[in-house]
């Protein structure tokens, strides 16, 4: 177990005066126990204590490689799980859930402690997952350097006539020489780039396309997230002004960032830099999102959320212009928070690239 993890959150659970906190997320179980198991529709718990009995229930089928420090208690298919998660509390007063427990174990473990008060008590761990570790970062820096080196890589194999499928399949090949793992690039070419969740398609890259890449890998559990945008044989003089604009609302966020300063206004600062520009309804998304286990974790950097930025802090900046039937453009970065600023982990140019 990862004792400093789970002690920060016993600090939260405190707070929130519960007894118990039942941990179903499976990213958020290796983050405190170092385990990762996938249940599919078998019911595995992590369960923090105030009373320092820690345990992971789990499945007999789930397979461990080594000892864990920590108490199992295992259960068979046909038995009551959820029995043995009760069999394991005492005077349980007030039971922290997170948000991604099935609703039938929850219902089922009301029915069975009816008395209990039930809360939802995801930021207990979404709060102290948001601020990582050195441990973590050092593998966020080293993922992200593996998406840079892709990206360079993937340039070679732009050309007329390949295919958006194609285009990521090939990304799949080049994360995996890398040790790593792509969790699904989104390539655009010309009008599909003005989607910003566009999925990839057969259709062909022409002269004249944009070539919107947004990529990532998992190294080591810990994930990358980088967008750049391409023209291939030519840019018109519209695709020059839009990209200046996106590029300069990703360096005008990335520049304010320092703990203390306030999500929402590195927000507003990028929109501002766009709408300035006249292209404010165009720019549709928030500016970015938290990272790290999985691609997005809770938190982002959106108008509305008035938190303020912490070091170890890691989410992205990628502003984005997207006209649709024509094209678009996003730059996005990922950034790590310092004492003092923050420290940006992409280094690939973000300069008009003409292919």
């Amino acid at each position: 177990m990862n004792n400093d993890r789970i002690q920060e959150i016993l600090d939260l659970m405190e707070e929130a005066r519960l007894d118990y906190f039942l941990i179903s997320d499976p990213q958020s179980i290796a983050y405190c126990t170092g385990y990762y198991n996938d249940p599919h529709e078998r019911m595995f718990v992590f369960m923090i204590s105030k009373h320092g009995n820690h345990t992971l229930f789990m499945n007999d089928l789930f397979y461990l490689e080594h000892d864990l420090d920590v108490n199992i208690v295992w259960h068979k298919d046909g038995q009551d799980a959820i029995q043995t998660i009760v069999d394991e509390m005492h005077f349980p007063g007030r039971i922290g859930i997170d948000k991604n427990w099935a609703s039938h174990f929850l219902l089922d473990l009301m029915k069975k402690l009816p008395d209990a008060k039930y809360i939802n008590a995801s930021p207990c761990v979404d709060l102290v997952r948001m601020k990582k570790d050195l441990q973590e970062q050092v593998l966020m820096i080293e993922s992200s350097k593996i998406n840079d080196a892709v990206m360079e890589e993937i340039i070679p194999f732009i050309q007329e006539g390949v295919t958006e499928k194609q285009l990521a399949k090939k990304l799949d090949e080049l994360f995996f020489n890398h040790h790593s793992t792509c969790y699904g690039a989104i390539v655009a070419f010309g009008k599909n780039a003005a989607d910003p969740h566009h999925e990839n398609d057969d259709t062909p890259l022409r002269k004249g396309d944009c070539v919107l890449i947004d990529m990532g890998c998992v190294y080591k559990g810990y994930c990358s997230d980088m967008t750049r945008t391409f023209f291939y044989e030519g840019i018109l003089e519209e695709e020059i002004k839009v990209y200046e604009i996106v590029k300069k609302a990703n360096e005008a966020a990335e520049a304010m960032i320092k703990p203390g300063v306030k999500l929402s206004d590195i927000d507003k600062c990028a929109r501002k830099v766009i709408s300035d520009e006249g292209y404010g309804k165009y720019f549709t998304h928030r500016l970015g999102h938290f990272i790290g286990r999985d691609v997005h974790e809770y938190g982002d950097v959106s108008s509305v959320n008035e938190m303020e930025v912490e070091e170890g802090m890691i989410f992205s900046i990628e502003p984005g212009i997207y006209l649709e039937g024509n094209f678009g453009v996003r730059v996005e970065d990922l950034v790590m928070v310092t004492k003092d600023r923050c420290q940006v982990l992409n280094s690939f140019t973000k300069d008009i690239y003409i292919i």
